[in-house]
């Protein structure tokens, strides 16, 4: 789903780091999603771009029925055996977001796509797919910018490519974000944890 030549999984660990500051934005982010997921009261969930396993492990957690998915198998496998270490049922696979169908997400009630679209060399094609997996709600974020790059900056980071995180191909503020989603999704809910921007949307032509 990420561009084959870009960096698979978290390039910085940032659910692992021990940065106060860093721990500080993580536990932002998580509060936004949590309270977005339980808006969207879903039971059956499927995470694009799972990474390790982080947020479907969560999501498992608090109940739900989670399958998961990214394009590299080295990732996917991280991603089981934390599953195994948390004795937990989350069904990985490896698929890119390009390939999915409605068969490998068996009809959820919720899509969770963290992370993911600034990889993409096309968005919008990855959009229209997974509008077409037929979930009631999706929750998608993405970095804020150009406020992601600048603290990539201010942290002595990717100065030769002006703050750009290795493999983010896309670039979006919080409005240029909405207006590519809009086309595809209704939006329920914007959420803007710094320095990201979280979206509950919702499939109005879900069958």
């Amino acid at each position: 789903m990420k561009n084959e030549n870009n960096p698979a999984g978290n390039f910085y660990d940032k659910y692992g780091t021990a940065n106060p500051i860093a721990k500080a934005l993580m536990n932002g982010f998580l509060k936004s999603f949590d309270d977005l997921v339980k808006k969207a009261n879903a039971k059956s969930i499927y995470e694009i771009g799972c990474g390790e396993g982080h947020l479907a492990i969560r999501m498992a957690e608090n109940g739900g029925i989670v399958k998961g998915s990214d394009i590299s198998s080295e990732i996917i496998q991280e991603a089981k055996k934390n599953n195994q270490l948390m004795k937990l049922n989350i069904d990985f696979q490896v698929q890119s977001v390009y390939n999915l169908t409605k068969k490998d997400v068996a009809n959820p009630d919720l899509i969770v796509c963290c992370e993911v679209l600034e990889h993409l060399d096309n968005p919008n094609m990855a959009l229209e797919i997974i509008k077409s997996l037929n979930s009631k709600y999706l929750i998608v974020s993405v970095p804020r910018e150009p406020i992601w790059r600048i603290l990539n900056v201010a942290r002595g980071k990717y100065w030769k490519d002006l703050g750009n995180t290795p493999g983010h191909l896309q670039h979006w503020s919080k409005k240029s974000f909405l207006h590519i989603l809009k086309p595809h999704f209704a939006i329920c809910e914007i959420r803007s944890p710094f320095p990201w921007t979280m979206v509950l949307c919702e499939n109005l032509e879900r069958s």
